[in-house]
């Protein structure tokens, strides 16, 4: 199992600042770029709460966290173009499944690394682009080694508002990785062995959070 949806470590480290705890400076940008910051701001939030902190609450801070990961990312459609054409072959239980597993593999990777990253950050908003339901909000991350980490940020409007269906670090997109790691594990063995070792995950980060 070692070549497959466990070898993340690049891309989780990349991602250090997904979901983010940073102060923010230079907004620049409409609905999709506030909506995005509003998210942000709630989960710095929820992360500086002083009765949420510590690994005895681990669980009820990760919830927190999760309410406002589901507002804002768009998990069935980052879970749908994970999987891209394997997708249609699955029933509609299957599909719910595998949202599931998804999203959670998402949060304990890169939210479980946020959590110990430490110390706040800065993030900077660059220029909206927006083209009628889509849009891009392009932001960089200062590392504490005053290293600068490029994140944009995919969005779609839906009917209750902006969403992320993409997130795309140093240029490498987070759907796309997901996507040719998860394609050879079918193509190799099946799609009933991926969700096999999602659920081998998913067991872990249960544990993990037990041990917390």
């Amino acid at each position: 199992m070692g070549n497959s949806i466990i070898c993340f470590r690049r891309v989780s480290v990349m991602l250090a600042g997904f979901l983010l705890l940073f102060s923010v400076h230079d907004v620049w940008g409409g609905p999709p770029t506030n909506e995005l910051k509003s998210a942000i701001d709630k989960v710095v939030k929820i992360l500086d709460d002083p009765s949420l902190k510590g690994n005895g609450r681990v669980k009820e801070r990760r919830m927190a966290i999760r309410q406002v990961a589901n507002e804002i990312f768009d998990f069935p459609e980052m879970a749908k173009r994970a999987l891209a054409r394997h997708w249609q072959g699955r029933t509609g239980q299957e599909q719910e499944e595998f949202v599931r597993l998804f999203a959670d593999l998402l949060e304990h990777t890169y939210i479980g690394k946020i959590e110990r990253h430490g110390g706040p950050e800065q993030i900077r908003y660059g220029r909206e682009q927006s083209d009628g339901d889509f849009a891009a909000v392009p932001t960089t991350i200062l590392t504490k080694q005053g290293q600068e980490v490029s994140v944009n940020y995919q969005m779609v409007r839906r009917a209750d508002g902006w969403v992320v269906y993409d997130v795309a670090v140093e240029g490498v997109s987070l759907v796309s990785n997901y996507r040719g790691q998860f394609n050879k594990i079918i193509q190799t063995s099946s799609y009933e062995e991926l969700v096999k070792q999602l659920k081998v995950k998913q067991k872990e980060f249960a544990e993990q959070d037990g041990r917390g």
